[in-house]
């Protein structure tokens, strides 16, 4: 065989070692990470309906984050750079975070046009979804900020702007090593609890009861919140009954066939 046709071998390089894998975890006594974020960013895909109705709906009912104080009664009336404070004389106002899809939060606004629903939500095909749902059904009552939550009310929200806050179906974060990642935790609670006008309201709901105990723990722990519940349904042990107004999603319903259970927490602002 002729040398010439042979390729060179190239030298072997020596393996270098592996840089050791530093593990980052809250630091003792921190229920989460500092920087917590209400949402985790999760692939999907925008339909053409729902790009349309980003660009037909969106310039009305998408609210731009802003670092400075919202001003409701500007923000419901269409001007696209409310600042200021709150007029007192105002409909009441419900802080929706994370709407999913959306289906919930169109048949809760639907059900009650006389509540305004400042809703957040940073998944872009849910805000497209929401977005086509209110030109499909005609709802008035929505703004919509496609941000993180937990900012939206540290920069924007005044104390006590607040009559209701809904946050329906949170990530349960199952495993427990992801527990400190599950949003409803004592610092966020103080938080919506400071924001709440005198007999607002909060309403959870969960389908996963490890998360649905923790929830009731934290709310229970709030000296501005109290259960509303607690004396007129003991039977329920500090959990509500459904309120009307939430209505029965498809997802819900598929899980109650499954044998799930679903779980309401409505705490009251003293």
């Amino acid at each position: 065989m002729n040398d010439k046709n042979q390729k060179p071998k190239l030298p072997v390089q020596p393996e270098q070692p592996r840089t050791p894998r530093i593990r980052r975890s809250a630091p003792e006594g921190v229920d989460y990470p500092k920087e917590i974020k209400s949402f985790v960013r999760r692939a999907g895909r925008t339909t053409t309906g729902q790009t349309k109705a980003f660009e037909d709906l969106g310039p009305q009912f998408l609210f731009p984050y802003q670092s400075n104080a919202i001003d409701l009664v500007a923000a419901f009336a269409g001007a696209a750079n409310a600042t200021g404070q709150n007029a007192s004389d105002f409909r009441p106002t419900i802080l929706e975070i994370g709407f999913g899809m959306g289906e919930a939060t169109a048949a809760i606004a639907a059900l009650m046009p006389e509540k305004n629903f400042l809703c957040c939500e940073v998944h872009e095909p849910g805000v497209g979804a929401l977005l086509k749902r209110i030109g499909e059904q005609g709802l008035k009552n929505i703004r919509i900020i496609s941000h993180d939550a937990v900012e939206v009310i540290d920069q924007m929200l005044p104390l006590q702007s607040l009559d209701g806050v809904h946050i329906f179906f949170p990530d349960p974060w199952h495993k427990k090593k992801h527990n400190k990642r599950r949003l409803i935790q004592t610092p966020l609670i103080a938080k919506l609890a400071a924001r709440l006008k005198v007999g607002g309201y909060l309403h959870c709901a969960t389908d996963w009861q490890p998360y649905a105990e923790q929830i009731l723990e934290v709310l229970s722990a709030e000296p501005l919140l109290k259960n509303t519940t607690s004396s007129s349904h003991p039977e329920l042990v500090g959990y509500a009954p459904k309120p009307h107004y939430r209505p029965l999603t498809k997802f819900e319903n598929r899980g109650i066939k499954l044998g799930h259970g679903v779980w309401d927490v409505v705490f009251e602002r003293v």
